[in-house]
């Protein structure tokens, strides 16, 4: 057989299942998920930018939801997609759809030069982490740097609030911690002021 696991020769379907349970580990292991609150201020984003209406029927016609039911809140429409998505950790259809409409967005907010000066930004961040996706020792003052840097230039385009999502989502987990640390939520300037 062409996989074996312990010196047992495996099927090949036991050994696809075990190829992507491997695969699987090296993607969650990768990738820092967005806490349920966080998920929630996303969609608060997306909402107040595309209409909560729009940002629904979004969501239906890339097929995140079988129902074409809408939730009667950005709330609902939050724990609804953190249950589908089981934190956006699950690879289903209601995680991509809320991928690409975050995507969309803040691709039309930076414009093409935007997101080539947050990719030269990027490999400066990337540089500061060990191949095991972890802060190199004595590099952390550098990875700081590079993440206030990522964050103005963002934060200009998208907005505070934007930004720090944004980063969560590209973040492995160690530097999602940094992130969570030096770019704490702040809550909505206008909901604050009523």
């Amino acid at each position: 057989m062409a996989f074996a696991s312990r010196g047992f020769p495996l099927r090949s379907g036991h050994a696809l299942w075990y190829m992507r349970q491997e695969e699987r580990a090296r993607r969650e292991s990768a990738v820092a998920f967005l806490t349920s609150a966080e998920l929630s201020e996303a969609v608060e984003i997306l909402s107040a930018e595309l209409g909560f209406g729009k940002l629904c029927e979004r969501f239906a016609r890339l097929g995140a939801f079988v129902s074409r039911r809408r939730p009667a809140s950005t709330r609902q429409l939050s724990e609804r997609l953190y249950a589908l998505t089981g934190g956006l950790r699950r690879e289903a259809p209601p995680t991509y759809a809320f991928h690409a409409v975050w995507s969309e967005s803040i691709s039309a907010r930076l414009g093409k030069e935007g997101e080539e000066k947050l990719e030269e930004i990027a490999k400066r961040i990337n540089a500061c982490l060990t191949p095991r996706d972890s802060i190199e020792e004595g590099k952390r003052a550098q990875l700081e740097e590079a993440l206030d840097e990522y964050q103005r230039h963002l934060a200009a385009a998208a907005g505070e609030r934007a930004a720090r999502i944004d980063m969560l989502l590209k973040a492995v987990p160690e530097v999602a911690e940094v992130v969570r640390t030096r770019f704490a939520s702040t809550p909505n300037r206008e909901e604050s002021e009523n």
